[in-house]
This record gives structure tokens, C-alpha cells and sequence, in this order.
């Protein structure tokens, strides 16, 4: 319903409420606790979904949802509540909504992701530099509205696609990410197919070894890299 009123009361109405959600999976708290919901709440016309990677990113996004008018989704994945980076002491310091990073530059692999997955894909694009591939990660922050232009210049720029998440691959964000690269002028530039690389599409079970083989690693995201450079 906050995501509608503005709608139903011709643009006059507004909803100014963030509601920060724990996301995600890797502490053990299985099947019942342990989704990525993203793709339910971007479906939802009006409401404006934020996947933070970073702790900069948290504080800049955080802000910028507090002081908007509409509902806003923060999802914080719990797996990424220890981690560490530098953060900006400005108080006032914010990230606009809508506004993606190239959180790494590269030539060969175009990798979009988010929240989550981020740390593992900036691993994995190190690893593969030793090998001589160049990846370049472009992480959109926020999923609505979806930062459309950096994705597509990206993929541009490189020819090759990988889209990583953590949720179910049946029906996930990354499949609407998928949608709108071969929607677009980048489709004509791809070199090889659009590949993902997500969740298993089953309940989160609790054994660590088994809630590993679950989601993307570092290694199944390289390969997945490695097979997009190849063409395969």
C-alpha cells in the first residue's frame, strides 16, 4: 500500500519510510532465514529497492533513502554485517538512489553485481588478472531505479556479460538485468551469450559445506568468467 499512494493521490501524496531488511544467506541460519528476496520487492511498482556491497555504500545509500519521499527496501545482507572498509566521516556524506559504480575496470568481461556477491567478484576478477583476463564489475547499488546507462556502456565497452547474485537463478533480479542488456543497443556488441551465475533453486540448507555448494564461490564465479571470455 506505501508504495501506491503516491500514485493514487495524483503525485501529492508521500510515503518517506526506509525499512532496512537483513538479506541473504552464509551464517548458517537456514532454509527459513537464509532468502534473497530482491526480485518480490522490484516488483513492486513505487517502492525503491537499494543491495549496498560496501560499507561507504551502506552510509551513502542509507542516507539518501532516509531523506527520500518514497518506501524504500535497504537490504542488508547479513553475511557482509563484519565487514570492513572505509567509510566517509561527512555527515552529510550520500549516494544518490539510481546511480551505479565501476567498482573495477577491465576490457574483456563486463560482471554486474550487487550487495553480497560484490566482495567475491572483486576476488575473483583479481585471481583472473594473474591469468590475464580483464574484468570490469559494475555494481548498480541500487536495483530500483536500476542505473540502465552504466550496465549497457559496459557491456559495450567489452562485448561479454556475467550477471552474479546470490538468490534462486529461477526467476531472479539478475534475469531482469539479462532482459533489459539484449532489450538495448549493447545487444548487437555481445560476443558471446549473457551468462548467470546465482543460487541453486533449492531451500537453503544449514551444513556450511552444503549452503557453500548452494550459492556463487569465487571459483564458480571465475569459471563462469572464464567460460564467457572463451566463448563457451
Amino acid at each position: 500500500q506505501a508504495a501506491k499512494t503516491r500514485y493514487m493521490f495524483g503525485g501529492k501524496g508521500q510515503v518517506p519510510m526506509t525499512v532496512r531488511c537483513a538479506a541473504g544467506n552464509g551464517v548458517g541460519s537456514a532454509a527459513q532465514h537464509s532468502q534473497s528476496l530482491e526480485s518480490w520487492f522490484t516488483h513492486i511498482p513505487g517502492l525503491k529497492v537499494v543491495a549496498p556491497g560496501t560499507p561507504a555504500d551502506m552510509k551513502g545509500l542509507l542516507k539518501s533513502s532516509i531523506r527520500d519521499n518514497n518506501p524504500v527496501i535497504i537490504l542488508e545482507y547479513k553475511s557482509e554485517f563484519n565487514q570492513k572498509g572505509e567509510v566517509p566521516v561527512d555527515p552529510d556524506y550520500t549516494i544518490p538512489l539510481g546511480v551505479g559504480e565501476i567498482k573495477r575496470e577491465g576490457t574483456d568481461v563486463t560482471v554486474v553485481t550487487y550487495g553480497k556477491m560484490l566482495r567475491r567478484v572483486v576476488q575473483a576478477a583479481e585471481e583472473l588478472a594473474e591469468e590475464g583476463i580483464s574484468v570490469e564489475i559494475v555494481d548498480p547499488r541500487t536495483l530500483v531505479p536500476l542505473d540502465k546507462e552504466i550496465i549497457i556502456n559496459s557491456v559495450k565497452k567489452t562485448g561479454k556479460v556475467v550477471l552474479v547474485n546470490d538468490a534462486h537463478k529461477t526467476s531472479g533480479y539478475i534475469g531482469e538485468i539479462s532482459a533489459i542488456i539484449s532489450e538495448s543497443e549493447a545487444f548487437d556488441y555481445l560476443d558471446a551469450p549473457i551468462r548467470r551465475c546465482a543460487g541453486e533453486d533449492v531451500p537453503m540448507p544449514y551444513a556450511q559445506n552444503l549452503e557453500n555448494a548452494m550459492i556463487p564461490t569465487v571459483e564458480s564465479i571465475k569459471d563462469a568468467i572464464r567460460k564467457t571470455y572463451n566463448k563457451e
